[in-house]
C-alpha cells in the first residue's frame, strides 16, 4: 500500500452523493466490451502465482512462467508442447512437479510416457485454485502442433484430444463465470470450491483462558455493563434475555442476579461447554440456558420466539474488527420483540488528531539504528497497519469528530461499510507535528433502546476511579437497587470511552501512523473523508482509507493525501 498526494480538495465530497451515482455506468460500459477471452485473463492471468521449483511468488502466471524460464531453464509451455500433453497431461505434470518437488532437471528429462501421466493421483491440485494449471496456451493448438499433425495420425488424434479438452475447459470455465456473474448455482454434479471460511479462527481464539481473562479483567468494560444490567431491575425483572456470544457467561450471570425471568446465552465457540458449569456452579441453570452455535442458525429453546432485551459485548479494535456486530444485528432481526431493547443502545467511533512520538519510536523509527546498524528495511509496510496501542490524554490534539453512529435498534449491515467527511480544529498551544490519526470508541446504554440526546457527555472513568463498589455483592446478596426516577423527563444514562481521557481499556485504541507527518498550530484546520470496510479477503478484518487535506492559515486546502491501513 502506498501514499497518494492528488489535488486540493474544492469541497468535502459528500459520501451519500457518492454511493448513490457511482461508477456503476462506466463499469457496466466496459464490461458490454470486453470478450470471453478478457474476463479469463482478468480472473487467471493477473493472479499471483507461484514458481514451479521454489516458494517464490510472482504476480502474475506470466511472470511465474518466465521466471522459471530464465531462472531455471524449464518453460512449462514449451515442455506441453514438446511432450504432446493435452490439459490432463499438463495438469498432471504440474502436480508431479509440486508435489514430488523435482529439479528443472529431473523435470526436463521427462518423456510424457510415464505411467503416472495416465495416473488421476495427479488431477488433484497440489496448491488450491492454482492459476498455473487454470490458464491454458492457446499456442498448444496452433502452428507447429498443427503442421506436424498433418503428416502422422498419432499426433493428429493427440491434437484432437488436446482442442477438445481445452475446448470443455472453456465451456467449465464460462459456465461458472456466468453462475458467479449471476448469482445462481453451478451445473449439477459440479465439484464446486471449498466456501471461505472466515469463522474457525475467530472461534477457537475465544475457546482460550486469557482472552476471557483479559476482557473480565478489563474494569471500565465490564463494571459498565454491570452497573446498566445491575441497577435496572424494572428493565431485567421478569425478561427474556438473549445473551449474544456469552463468552465465560457473565453478562448472563448479571442479568439473571437482575430479576431476569430466562436467559438465553448464545457462543459458538468451545467456551461455551465452560459457560454451562459456570452457570451450573452459581446455581442459575433454572434461568440461564446456554445454547452452542451461531445466532443465525439457531433455535431458541422452549418455544421461545422473541425476547425482551438483546445483550452483548460485541465491540473490537476500531469498534468494528471482528465483524461480530453483524451477528448481533441478525439476532436483533430473528428475535426482538418490537420496542425491545439492545444493550449498549448506542457506539459512536470519533477520530481527532494525534502526536504519538513515542508508539512512532517504538514501533517504526526504533529499527533506524539497532545497536549502531541499520535495520530500517524492517520498518518497511510498518505505515500500512494501524497501530493497536494506548495514548496518554496529551497525545490527542484536536476536538474530536464523529465519523459513525450507530444506533443498535435501526442500524443494518450494509451500512458498517462506509464513508464519512470529517473537519479536524488543532488544539495544540505550540507548533506541534501531527504523526498520526486517532480513532476509538464511545458506547452508551438506555433503559428505552434510544439514541442518547446529542449533548450527552460520554463519562471517562479515571485511574482508580471505585466503579465497582456500588454493584459488587457481598457475600452472595443481591446488589443494591436504584429507584427509577418517576419524572419521565430524563433518562439516566450509562456509557464507558475508550479514548485517551479515559482509563485504558483492552480495545485500547487505534492509531493510524503517517508515511509525511504535518505541523499544526492552535486552529489549524484539517478536512477529509475516512473510508471503512470490510476486507475482501477476511470479512473480519478491516480495510481504512484516509483522504485529508490541511489548510493553510488563509483556509486554503493543501493536496489531498490518501493513505490506506488495514485493521486486523
Amino acid at each position: 500500500m502506498s501514499t497518494v498526494k492528488l489535488p486540493p480538495p474544492r469541497t468535502i465530497p459528500d459520501p451519500e452523493e457518492d454511493r448513490e451515482s457511482g461508477s456503476s455506468s462506466s463499469e457496466s460500459g466496459d464490461d458490454d466490451d470486453r470478450n470471453w477471452d478478457d474476463w479469463v485473463s482478468d480472473s487467471n492471468e493477473q493472479q499471483q502465482c507461484r514458481s514451479l521449483f521454489e516458494d517464490r511468488v510472482l504476480p502474475s502466471v506470466e511472470a511465474a512462467v518466465s521466471y522459471d524460464d530464465s531462472v531455471h531453464g524449464f518453460n512449462i509451455n514449451e515442455v506441453t508442447s514438446k511432450l504432446g500433453l493435452d490439459f490432463h497431461g499438463r495438469v498432471r505434470l504440474i502436480n508431479c512437479i509440486r508435489k514430488n518437488t523435482l529439479t528443472p532437471a529431473q523435470a526436463l528429462a521427462l518423456q510424457g510416457s510415464e505411467p503416472w501421466f495416465s495416473s488421476d493421483e495427479y488431477l488433484v491440485p497440489v496448491i488450491e485454485n492454482d492459476p498455473l494449471i487454470q490458464i491454458f496456451s492457446d499456442d498448444w493448438s496452433e502452428s507447429e502442433d498443427e503442421e506436424a499433425a498433418a503428416s502422422d495420425p498419432i499426433k493428429k488424434t493427440r491434437l484432437l484430444e488436446k482442442q477438445l479438452a481445452l475446448a470443455q475447459q472453456r465451456v467449465a470455465e464460462y459456465q461458472k463465470l456466468l453462475c458467479q456473474r449471476l448469482g445462481v448455482e453451478g451445473p449439477s454434479g459440479e465439484v464446486k470450491p471449498k466456501p471461505r471460511d472466515d469463522d474457525t479462527h475467530y472461534f477457537d481464539s475465544y475457546a482460550e483462558n486469557d482472552i476471557h481473562a483479559v476482557m473480565i479483567n478489563d474494569k471500565v468494560r465490564t463494571a459498565s455493563y454491570a452497573q446498566f444490567i445491575l441497577t435496572n431491575p424494572s428493565l431485567f425483572r421478569d425478561a427474556v434475555v438473549l445473551d449474544v456470544g456469552c463468552g465465560t457467561g457473565i453478562l448472563s450471570l448479571f442479568a439473571a442476579r437482575s430479576g431476569a425471568k430466562r436467559v438465553i446465552a448464545v457462543d459458538a465457540s468451545d467456551i461455551g461447554e465452560r459457560a454451562k458449569k459456570i452457570v451450573k456452579a452459581n446455581n442459575f441453570e433454572d434461568i440461564i440456558t446456554v445454547v452452542r452455535g451461531k445466532v443465525e442458525d439457531i433455535t431458541l429453546p422452549d418455544d421461545i420466539t422473541q425476547v425482551d432485551i438483546i445483550i452483548s459485548e460485541w465491540m473490537g479494535y476500531a469498534l468494528l474488527y471482528e465483524s461480530m456486530l453483524d451477528s448481533v444485528l441478525v439476532a436483533r432481526d430473528r428475535f426482538l420483540k418490537p420496542g425491545g431493547v439492545m444493550a449498549p443502545s448506542q457506539t459512536k467511533m470519533l477520530i481527532g488528531l494525534c502526536d504519538a512520538s513515542d508508539i512512532a519510536k517504538e514501533r517504526i523509527e526504533f529499527w533506524d539504528d539497532v545497536y549502531g546498524f541499520d535495520m530500517s528495511t524492517m520498518s518497511e509496510g510498518l505505515y500500512d497497519d494501524a497501530i493497536i496501542d494506548v495514548v496518554g490524554p496529551e497525545a490527542i490534539l484536536s476536538k474530536p469528530a464523529v465519523v459513525k453512529d450507530l444506533i443498535l435498534k435501526d442500524i443494518a449491515v450494509r451500512q458498517l461499510d462506509f464513508s464519512t467527511p470529517f473537519t479536524l480544529i488543532s488544539t495544540t498551544e505550540r507548533r506541534t507535528k501531527i504523526n498520526s490519526f486517532i480513532l476509538y470508541f464511545d458506547t452508551f446504554f438506555t433503559v428505552s433502546g434510544n439514541p442518547v440526546p446529542p449533548e450527552t457527555e460520554v463519562r471517562n472513568i479515571k485511574e482508580g476511579e471505585a466503579v465497582l463498589a456500588e454493584l459488587w455483592p457481598v457475600g452472595n446478596k443481591s446488589a443494591p437497587q436504584r429507584r427509577q426516577s418517576q419524572s419521565g423527563k430524563k433518562e439516566r444514562i450509562t456509557s464507558f470511552s475508550t479514548g485517551p481521557q479515559s482509563s485504558p481499556t483492552h480495545w485500547k485504541q487505534t492509531l493510524f501512523m503517517l508515511k509525511h507527518p504535518f505541523y499544526a498550530s492552535e486552529g489549524t484546520t484539517v478536512t477529509g473523508v475516512f473510508h471503512c470496510k470490510k476486507r475482501d479477503d477476511n470479512s473480519r478484518e478491516l480495510d481504512v482509507e484516509l483522504h485529508y487535506s490541511v489548510h493553510s492559515e488563509d483556509g486554503q486546502p493543501g493536496d489531498t493525501v490518501v493513505q490506506m491501513y488495514s485493521v486486523r
